[in-house]
């Protein structure tokens, strides 16, 4: 009977040490995956951070492009406009985000691609509006409250649908720049980076516009309560007048930015460019890549279109 029992007791106790063996293995397992996602974080904010950077000029473009669409309604609306507007841009991004990954792991030169395609069209965009400014009358970009309130749901809405559109292409910019600065990196980086890009354009640009478009109501409530006397008073006026040189300015900002952003998309992506201007620093050679570019296209545009109208005449 002692012998049994000291036979079990051995094989209890032999137990009993595999099971804190693999208790130990599963610690140190447990603390190995969280020092692997430590890691992953880590690179992900790396790469986020560098992501943020190259699209940083199409974001400036983004933000003064819906700042301007989201002005014009009565105070009562300019937020419901804003948030209809940022849920067609989280849609866009629900899109665009899993194509473009799928574009990268089966298709990858379409992204290239894609790229400069995308390089021609920012291109184009921003030095027509250098041209616009400065060889024809603009027409107003702000459309009074009251005809907006005039016109009703159609009008409002149609404002959603154009800003939704410009959100759409420029959104696919920016999340193609943001995978182009990681096509080196890890899938699960890339899907991680990609997203957090895609997530912060959202909610950072709209955040911005949201601000922006609530400056003037926000000076008229400080007017308001300050009877128009005192220091309340100068500072609602101050945000009251500086509703339209902020988005002028940034209007500005973004055109320079498209111009620049489009020329380092073709100066990192044709090979043929690598060795054009190279004493040049680089935002001056991305800024003439770019403007040459547009130019260009703009020529061309416009050939076209009177080349059209003549066919049609």
């Amino acid at each position: 009977m002692i012998k049994r029992f000291g036979t079990r007791s051995s094989y209890f106790k032999k137990d009993l040490i595999f099971c804190s063996i693999n208790k130990l293995d599963m610690a140190s397992g447990f603390f190995a995956i969280l020092d692997d996602i430590g890691a992953l974080m880590d690179d992900v904010a790396v790469t986020a951070k560098v992501a943020a950077k190259k699209t940083a000029g199409i974001l400036g473009d983004d933000l003064a492009v819906n700042a301007e669409k989201s002005t014009g309604f009565i105070s009562s609306r300019e937020l419901p406009v804003l948030l209809a507007i940022t849920k067609g841009s989280l849609v866009n991004k629900l899109i665009i985000v899993p194509i473009a990954l799928l574009l990268n792991v089966f298709f990858p030169v379409a992204i290239k691609v894609i790229l400069v395609l995308g390089g021609l069209y920012l291109a184009y965009e921003g030095v027509e509006k250098v041209v616009e400014y400065f060889f024809h009358h603009p027409k107003p970009s702000h459309v009074e409250a009251k005809e907006i309130l005039q016109e009703g749901d159609a009008a409002e809405k149609a404002k959603i649908r154009s800003a939704i559109t410009t959100d759409f292409i420029l959104s696919i910019e920016i999340v193609i720049i943001a995978l182009g600065s990681v096509l080196e990196e890890k899938l699960g980086i890339q899907i991680m980076t990609v997203s957090i890009i895609a997530l912060l354009a959202t909610i950072g640009v709209y955040g911005i516009v949201a601000l922006i478009v609530r400056m003037d109501d926000a000076g008229y409530r400080l007017m308001k309560a300050s009877g128009e006397k005192g220091i309340l008073s100068v500072t609602g006026k101050i945000l009251v007048k500086s509703l339209p040189i902020i988005i002028k300015i940034l209007s500005i900002v973004g055109t320079v930015a498209l111009i620049l952003v489009s020329g380092g998309i073709f100066a990192h992506n044709i090979a043929f460019l690598h060795h054009v201007f190279p004493t040049l620093p680089s935002i001056l050679r991305e800024f003439a890549f770019g403007l040459l570019a547009g130019l260009v296209l703009v020529l061309i545009i416009i050939l076209g279109r009177k080349l059209i109208g003549l066919f049609r005449s």
